[in-house]
């Protein structure tokens, strides 16, 4: 039997221990590759290559979820009594608003989840394989444990994988592991307990070639690879309620408990004080029911967070849950990742030390905008000036393979490449070199064993001379140099301990170092090898500092949401100093704790340690997950940003997590909130401001609506307590919330910000959604609005009128009455006689506008007489109306006049 055709189930959690003929040996398998028929057998043993989809939520699921609220299920139960009772119309008036409720919140929630589809790029990919012999494409899927693939600079890598053979190559590991730089690679096999950013012997799934190629083995493919194993952890991660879900579930059990005991209590003083027949008093219980219940509630809380879903989507944030736009105004602490988030994930020098000068260089990013600043002067410096400049960035431009490509208009510069040597290029271009690849005669190409690169060319200033130019890693070029200075013929000692402190004080600044040296080739020259180079006798130019910078957009959005009370931590795969100086430079702090520390520490330790820290380095998802529990139990509402699969499982746990829409992975997007389509961190600030403004609009349209239920309410409570006739019917209770809440609630959705929102600290999060404050207008409103109604009705009564104009009147009293206080209550404590009032919130007054109509058509079209049973009234009827919403209006006004008087 052929040793392919049998297939031994993969180790690929020790690939990285082993030696790659154990490996091979292993899977049973050559460099060959598999036979078509043993790779058939071993798909159908491990499956496709592909991770499962997440459960997605069926549209009947999403629908269904509209109805879970305890406000709803009293609207439910009195359409079934209604039903029970005969009073069909009754019945379909309320279940017509239950349904209007979960209409309005389904399509909002599918326009969210839709233009997430929308950003997501969902490519095929491919994979070169041997099979049977052969090379060949195939599906990324297709692959099993034992497969050979071929890799190379750009592919992504389609499984996890052992290399079998390696050249120059580096693997764009961020995703998984957060190091800003790609990771070297090599065939050697390291300690079976190296983490996973030190594994230099394998290539993960979901990760990018940088540079160099590879032939590798395949060791795990599906949920045995590593993102694998991150999305299983994902399943296991508990989704947290968001603040606002919670109080309003608070908030709407508590109602709707209080509504029924006191619909049954006013029953039986009916039943056994005043003796109503059952039917009238159930009627009554009902319409009291519903006259306290604000079924329009779900529906003004549905259409604010849905304008603010459009309002973020305008600002390229794409938000899955209509709540988690709230949730952000309410954070207190907001977790970010450092690769790709805070940083631009663009490898930048920044600082160039020669033996003569210290260069700083401005700009980001591989565009070749900025300058080479002398550090002593503070001048640009000039190539004609600075020979020590124009010596190392000769180096730069010609020991270097990457290539920078422009974007549009010049903008947006990408490297073709190794991201390093796309950066030195880059400093190249600022300080003014023009190299030319025909200068190139030989090269000896960067290899991770050796760590340096070298390349054989003529003079840039005299052609007849011909130059070895050497960049990599600092301490392989000082054993290689015997000299230091600006040029091939400088004759000054090496000072191998003044270098060895610059390279650790770059390195503590959190800059990766790269050395430049050079010396002369003899005429003739016509090869380069690495004897060649291993011989000495180089003079040592310089150090170049890089690193990964900040995006300027993120930094001010850091010191935005510190002006609003809330606290930022970074918490990243990288290295303690790279981590401590990006944090330093953005003004997040600068106590680092490792992930080796993270894990030594117990969870009521960590509790302690997220209050006193705020950058975490090397860290793995699990330490993510245990920082984002820590900081819950200490009482915040957290917001985790990232790109990368390593970030998803935190994502996930967060109260909001919010993911990068260019760069962050699918897991990534699967496991957040909202998704900003730009990965432009500042629109993290946009969005706390658009969170505190509608948890704010929220508040006003409760203030708002529960005193009209209330004053319904009580018109109901003291006409059975008192035995009179009822001045409003249960029907005309549920026309006037439903007309309220489309129009006047709606109104405040539109509300701009309040002054100063974003210097206000953040809420509590168990803080109720009414203070103190709040209850006492809602009291005082109830009983104004319940009072002139009642008065409205005894007046009609007393002179003369019939019953339907009496009640039309009592109706029309509270829908005045409620449009003055809309008036009012636009401001929470400010002076409502304002020009504010006409300019700031023009969807107000169409929103009035709209209800009056309504009413209009409530008292003179017929049809809506016939079905509510309300008749026309004339112009003298409307001044009662009239008056007592100004009296509502003055109370208000009066009351806010004091509490701002008082403090």
């Amino acid at each position: 039997m052929n040793r392919q055709e049998t297939m031994a189930a993969p180790e690929s959690d020790q690939a990285h221990a082993r030696e790659v003929e154990e490996v091979l040996s292993g899977h049973r398998t050559g460099l060959d590759g598999l036979t078509s028929d043993a790779a058939a057998t071993a798909l159908t043993e491990h499956g496709p290559n592909a991770l499962p989809a997440g459960e997605k939520e069926t549209r009947l699921k999403r629908l269904v979820r509209q109805f879970r609220d305890p406000m709803i299920y009293v609207l439910l139960a009195a359409a079934v009594f209604t039903a029970v009772l005969g009073q069909v119309f009754d019945t379909i008036v309320i279940l017509a608003v239950v349904l209007i409720n979960a209409v309005v919140g389904y399509v909002q929630e599918g326009r969210a989840a839709d233009a997430l589809e929308s950003i997501r790029a969902m490519l095929t990919l491919s994979a070169t394989v041997r099979r049977d012999g052969t090379w060949s494409s195939r599906p990324a899927e297709e692959l099993v444990p034992g497969d050979v693939i071929r890799l190379g600079a750009g592919d992504r890598v389609p499984a996890d994988a052992r290399l079998v053979r390696a050249t120059n190559l580096t693997v764009e590991e961020s995703a998984l592991t957060g190091e800003s730089v790609p990771a070297a690679k090599s065939v050697e096999a390291v300690a079976a307990d190296a983490v996973l950013g030190d594994r230099t012997c394998m290539a993960y799934s979901g990760t990018t070639v940088a540079s160099g190629s590879a032939t590798a083995l395949v060791t795990g493919t599906g949920t045995s690879t590593e993102i694998g194993r991150i999305t299983e952890m994902l399943s296991e991660v508990e989704t947290i309620e968001t603040p606002l879900v919670r109080a309003m579930k608070k908030f709407s059990t508590v109602l709707a408990v209080v509504a029924v005991v006191m619909a049954l209590a006013m029953v039986a003083v009916g039943w056994f004080v005043h003796d109503y027949p059952l039917a009238e008093l159930v009627m009554a219980g009902i319409g009291f029911a519903v006259a306290a219940i604000p079924e329009g509630l779900p529906a003004v809380l549905t259409i604010t967070l849905a304008l603010g879903v459009q309002r973020m989507a305008g600002r390229h944030a794409i938000t899955r849950r209509m709540g988690s736009v709230e949730t952000l105004g309410s954070v207190t602490t907001i977790c970010s990742d450092k690769t790709g988030t805070l940083t631009r994930n663009e490898m930048t020098v920044r600082t160039v030390v020669t033996p003569a000068h210290r260069f700083e260089v401005t700009g980001t990013g591989y565009g070749p905008s900025g300058d080479v600043i002398d550090s002593e002067t503070g001048d640009a410096a000039e190539l004609e000036d600075h020979h020590d400049l124009f010596a190392m960035a000769e180096v730069a431009e010609r020991a270097n393979d990457s290539t920078l490509q422009p974007g549009e208009d010049d903008e947006d510069w990408a490297v073709a490449g190794d991201p390093t040597d796309g950066g030195i290029r880059t400093f190249a271009l600022k300080a003014g070199a023009k190299g030319a690849d025909e200068r190139r005669i030989a090269v000896v190409p960067f290899d991770s064993d050796y760590k340096y690169m070298a390349t054989l060319d003529t003079h840039a200033r005299k052609p007849e001379e011909l130059v070895i130019h050497l960049k990599g890693a600092p301490d392989r070029l000082l054993d290689r140099c015997d000299r230091q200075g600006i040029g091939l013929h400088d004759t000054e000692p090496l000072d191998r301990d003044r270098w060895e402190t610059e390279i650790h004080e770059l390195g503590a600044r959190g800059l990766r170092v790269l050395a430049a040296a050079a010396r002369s080739a003899p005429d003739g020259t016509s090869t380069l090898e690495r004897a060649d180079i291993d011989s000495g006798g180089f003079v040592f130019l310089g150090l170049y500092g890089i690193i990964d910078p900040p995006r300027p957009e993120a930094m001010a959005a850091i010191e935005r949401v510190h002006g609003a009370g809330i606290d930022v931590k970074m918490i990243t795969g990288d290295h303690a100093d790279t981590a401590r100086a990006i944090a330093g430079e953005m003004g997040i702090g600068d106590r680092v704790i490792t992930g080796a520390e993270l894990e030594r520490a117990s969870d009521e330790e960590l509790q302690d340690i997220v209050r006193e820290h705020d950058v975490y380095a090397r860290t793995s998802p699990e330490h993510k997950i245990r920082l984002v529990k820590a900081l819950q139990a200490n009482g915040h509402v957290v917001a985790m940003t990232g790109d990368g699969v390593n970030d998803a499982p935190s994502l996930k746990r967060s109260d909001v997590g919010v993911a990068m829409g260019i760069k962050g992975t699918e897991a990534t997007k699967d496991a957040a909130d909202v998704v900003l389509a730009d990965d432009n961190f500042a629109s993290i600030a946009a969005a706390v401001e658009m969170g505190r403004t509608i948890y704010d609009n929220l508040k006003k349209a409760i203030v708002f609506m529960l005193p009209t239920n209330g004053g319904q309410g009580l018109v109901i409570l003291v006409s059975l307590v008192l035995g009179m006739t009822l001045p409003i019917t249960p029907l005309q209770v549920l026309w006037v919330n439903l007309i309220t809440a489309v129009t006047l609630s709606l109104a405040l959705a539109f509300e701009p910000g309040e002054p100063g929102l974003m210097e206000r600290k953040p809420r509590d999060p168990r803080e109720s959604l009414l203070n103190a404050e709040a209850v006492i207008r809602i009291v005082y409103v109830s009983l104004l609005l319940g009072g002139v109604a009642i008065a409205a009705f005894l007046w009609a009564q007393e002179n003369g009128h019939n019953l339907a104009t009496s009640r039309t009147l009592a109706v029309n009293t509270l829908v005045v009455g409620q449009i003055f206080y809309l008036l009012a209550a636009r401001f929470t404590r400010a002076r409502s006689l304002r020009r504010e009032l006409f300019t700031t919130n023009p969807i107000s007054w169409v929103c009035i506008a709209l209800m009056v109509l309504l009413q209009l058509a409530f008292v003179y079209a017929p049809f809506l007489q016939t079905a509510f049973g309300t008749t026309g009234v004339g112009l003298d009827l409307w001044l009662l109306p009239v008056v007592a919403g100004v009296a509502v209006f003055v109370v208000v006004e009066i009351d806010k006049g004091v509490r701002r008087l008082v403090g």
